[in-house]
């Protein structure tokens, strides 16, 4: 991997492929490896930048509470550092947060962005204490037991006992994230504001994405806009990790909106 001195802390990452850049951000307790068998379907026609965000993986994951607006500006300088002028961004849950502050920020780094299996919703009460049992499981039991308890939630009911390999590639991933990096984000995903207006008020192409069998985040809180310049798919038979579920069909639709994004 490469890294980047980005507003302080470093941020490794990895690219592959030539072309119109395109930069996908993982979720929570996951890392730029979440996006394994989706990059080389993509890296044919487009420049992929993946970031492990900041206290995931191997980059830096400074003590204290984070904030997604940090979390957003540490890839404006990843993308500062690397000379490019303007991406395509799209998120992956807790990476659909950052892209949101991103595009609420920084529109004009933007040809058009995205959510997978995100939600420009606010953590409700009910969620907002679970960020505070997140943080108290790792302080007490450590990573490994949140990431135990989580990543059977992540996957579709059907896939969790037919494809154990996908669920062990979820948590060994997860077991790399440093405590107080998986800390520091909890707390910034608790704290984030409603971004429903950045979805309805944007003229960028914008790609929403849910799985048909989420039970983290469902598709009425993805799908929060219907306009012509949105494109909203629901990918059958998933739950929270199209990338790994269905990585063809992921791979499809994005390539479908990276068309779209060209073509205006």
């Amino acid at each position: 991997m490469e890294n980047a001195l980005c507003n302080g802390n470093t941020i490794c990452y990895r690219e592959q492929g030539q072309g119109e850049a395109l930069v996908l951000l993982h979720g929570y307790c996951g890392s730029s490896e979440y996006w394994d068998k989706v990059v080389p379907l993509l890296s044919g026609h487009y420049r992929c930048i993946i970031p492990d965000l900041r206290g995931h993986g191997r980059s830096d994951a400074p003590m204290g509470a984070y904030r997604i607006e940090q979390m957003a500006d540490d890839i404006v300088y990843l993308l500062d550092k690397l000379e490019v002028p303007k991406v395509v961004l799209l998120g992956h849950s807790l990476g659909g947060y950052i892209t949101l502050s991103f595009a609420q920020r920084y529109e004009s780094r933007l040809n058009g962005f995205g959510l997978i299996h995100s939600t420009a919703f606010p953590d409700s009460e009910e969620a907002r204490e679970k960020r505070l049992h997140a943080v108290s499981t790792i302080q007490t039991q450590g990573i490994n037991s949140l990431v135990d308890g989580m990543i059977p939630s992540l996957f579709a009911p059907d896939h969790v006992n037919a494809h154990p390999e996908w669920l062990n590639s979820a948590k060994e991933i997860g077991y790399r994230t440093p405590p107080q990096g998986a800390i520091g984000v909890a707390m910034a995903m608790r704290e984030r504001p409603d971004r429903r207006d950045v979805l309805s008020e944007t003229a960028l192409p914008v790609l929403l994405i849910a799985g048909e069998k989420d039970g983290i985040i469902p598709s009425e809180r993805t799908f929060t806009v219907d306009q012509p310049n949105v494109t909203q798919a629901t990918i059958a038979g998933v739950g929270h990790m199209s990338m790994m579920e269905a990585p063809d069909q992921l791979a499809g639709h994005i390539i479908t909106f990276l068309n779209k994004v060209k073509s205006n």
